[in-house]
């Protein structure tokens, strides 16, 4: 047992000490010929019952008593004996003056990873409430410790809240049995206490300390050798180590990502690895699919709507599940000032956020609202490192036995952004390693956009890792998946530029680039496969085709361009920033990548807009070695 003084010291002359019993103390706290305080709680004719703790009590025999007594009396005891059935029997203790020191119960703590080897067993256990859930029937509060989290149910009555001062947050001891409840560990609750003061701050700093080594990300090498990579890869353990830390607290994760081949590359492996993780770190099998959401978003930033969305489904969560607020994860998207006002609205909740893009970023704009970002161009790099190919890392530092799903992976998103990146030989040589060669690749990527399209705000779980061919995916299934797919895409392309190149317009540019434009409003199918964006970054690669040459390839709307460039010296964001000046009441907004993008502005001005634009490409300088890198963001 644990004594601490809870008196004034004796007297010099030799005053004795009484120990006085916490209320959750058991009779293992007990020691022979040591004076205990008591207080009576019944009287019969052969004695009187005392109480030295909420579990310890016992008889002092009318023998051994001297004077009256009345219930709630004090008595300092010492232990007489403990018949074979555990009764216990005190007798009156000779003390006079006496200092009272208090005595807690020292428990044997099990952690969570030996719950299964003490099921059916009473156990102890220490730990941080990280989501308090009311079920129709018990209470379950799920509990973290150095190890792993647990769920604890306590039963007060059908419905009603148990323990109802224990909240999020507080750090707590939990006495109860574990039982199996639908194949998952559960500990069933006798008791439950929040832990206090210096108690409690002991605990918490226990905790704390494994938790924060435990976050720590996995020091795997990397898939190829690629020195400009290297720049990147401290955010990406920054970033790696704030997931695996949310999974420890029990916090969920939301991931947003753009909904085209690169974003899936990025988001899927990394989905996959935080739900292994989550399996390995929760008692409860149904964590992974409460914890963890993936959402495509069609717009290349976060717009208010899902932002909005995101939100309430999470303030519901709370309400209904008792969860904590999410951790938001960006990827292939969110690095611009366009995803501010998005950003801004999580902040009120003090929802963390954090971020893996390529796109040209708005640093100024979007850090102070980020707990974590990474993007190659904060390293003077550029797109050309695209999300995916950062992800396929990101995704193996969290859980590092994936690797061997992945090593096709950054080949397929480098396609699917058409990264000219001078690893992109490295990784398609990877990539053939196992199988893939650059047509399956180029089929895959193809597949991906056209699934990506139909499914729109889906995330489409299943059916994506088949066609990514992760995490157990059938190698059959998935040729034929990706083969129908790809086909059926490549069709649909064809069919929508059978319609449209008729009527591309051509115009040759004072610095030598070939200008075409289409009105895709008019001129294209409409809510089918492509898209605007796919559609003007197919008609461009056939005018590469044609011509050779410097082009520029413009589609738009009646309130949208979408841009792509090649052999020509473009800064689309800059570009957009000089025409929201330039142009008064246009409305305009919009980014991307250098020479990639999109451009939002009011229906009247459009025409200005455009005529702007095209005055902007005229003056870019020509440079036969820059080139594409990533399909229009739609």
């Amino acid at each position: 047992m644990t004594r601490a003084s809870a008196g004034e010291p004796g007297d010099d002359d030799g005053g004795s000490v009484v120990y006085d019993l916490d209320p959750d103390c058991t009779a293992e706290d007990i020691e022979r010929n040591t004076p205990y305080l008591a207080a009576i709680n019944g009287i019969v004719d052969y004695g009187v019952f005392v109480d030295l703790s909420e579990s310890v009590s016992g008889l002092v025999h009318e023998s051994v008593l001297e004077g009256t007594y009345r219930v709630g009396d004090e008595l300092v005891v010492e232990l007489e004996s403990v018949r074979d059935n555990g009764d216990m029997a005190f007798e009156p203790a000779d003390v006079d003056d006496y200092t009272l020191e208090s005595v807690s119960h020292d428990y044997s703590l099990t952690g969570t990873n030996r719950l299964e080897a003490n099921v059916g067993d009473q156990i102890h256990l220490e730990g941080k409430v990280v989501q308090v859930k009311q079920t129709g029937g018990p209470t379950i509060f799920h509990v973290t410790d150095e190890h792993g989290v647990v769920p604890c149910a306590a039963f007060e009555e059908a419905g009603v809240r148990a323990y109802p001062t224990i909240e999020i947050d507080d750090v707590v001891r939990v006495t109860g049995t574990p039982e199996y409840r639908e194949d998952s560990v559960q500990v069933e609750v006798d008791g439950l206490s929040k832990l206090e003061d210096e108690e409690a701050d002991d605990a918490r700093k226990r905790i704390e300390e494994a938790l924060d080594s435990r976050a720590q990300p996995h020091d795997v090498e990397p898939l190829i050798d690629w020195p400009a990579f290297e720049k990147l890869r401290p955010d990406l353990r920054e970033v790696a180590t704030l997931l695996r830390r949310t999974v420890l607290e029990g916090r969920p994760i939301r991931v947003r990502h753009h909904a085209d081949g690169d974003g899936m590359c990025a988001a899927v492996p990394v989905q996959i690895a935080l739900e292994r993780f989550i399996a390995d770190v929760h008692e409860d099998e149904n964590a992974p699919r409460h914890l963890i959401k993936r959402l495509p978003a069609k717009a290349p930033f976060y717009e208010m709507e899902d932002a909005t969305r995101d939100l309430n489904f999470a303030l519901e969560d709370r309400e209904k599940h008792g969860q904590q607020l999410p951790l938001l994860l960006m990827l292939d998207n969110g690095s611009t000032a366009e995803d501010v006002p998005a950003y801004e609205t999580l902040a009120h909740y003090d929802i963390p956020i954090a971020v893996v893009d390529h796109h040209h970023p708005d640093p100024d704009a979007v850090e102070h609202l980020l707990d974590a970002h990474v993007n190659p161009y904060l390293h003077d790099e550029d797109y050309r490192i695209t999300t995916g190919m950062c992800c396929v890392e990101l995704a193996r530092m969290i859980y590092p036995d994936l690797t061997d799903e992945l090593r096709h992976i950054p080949a397929v998103a480098g396609l699917s952004d058409r990264s000219k990146a001078n690893a992109m030989d490295d990784y398609l040589e990877l990539a053939a390693e196992e199988g893939y060669d650059e047509q399956r690749l180029q089929d895959l990527s193809e597949a991906l956009d056209y699934a990506a399209f139909w499914l729109r705000y889906n995330s489409g779980d299943k059916l994506i890792q088949d066609l990514l061919q992760i995490d157990g995916s059938d190698e059959q299934h998935h040729r034929e998946l990706v083969s129908f797919f790809a086909d059926r895409g490549r069709a649909e392309v064809d069919d929508q530029l059978d319609a449209a190149m008729s009527h591309v317009e051509h115009e040759d540019l004072d610095n030598g680039a070939h200008l075409y434009r289409i009105d895709v409003e008019n001129y294209a199918h409409r809510f089918t496969y492509p898209a605007p964006g796919k559609t003007t970054g197919e008609i461009h690669d056939r005018k590469i085709e044609e011509t050779g040459d410097p082009v520029i390839t413009v589609g738009y709307g009646p309130d949208f361009a979408v841009l792509r460039s090649d052999g020509v010296r473009l800064d689309i964001p800059q570009m957009v920033s000089e025409l929201e000046a330039e142009v008064p009441g246009g409305g305009v907004s919009g980014g991307g990548h250098l020479v990639v993008g999109s451009i939002k502005f009011v229906k009247g001005k459009r025409e200005e807009v455009i005529d702007a634009l095209v005055e902007k490409m005229e003056d870019a300088e020509i440079d036969e070695a820059l080139s594409s890198a990533a399909p229009i963001d739609d």
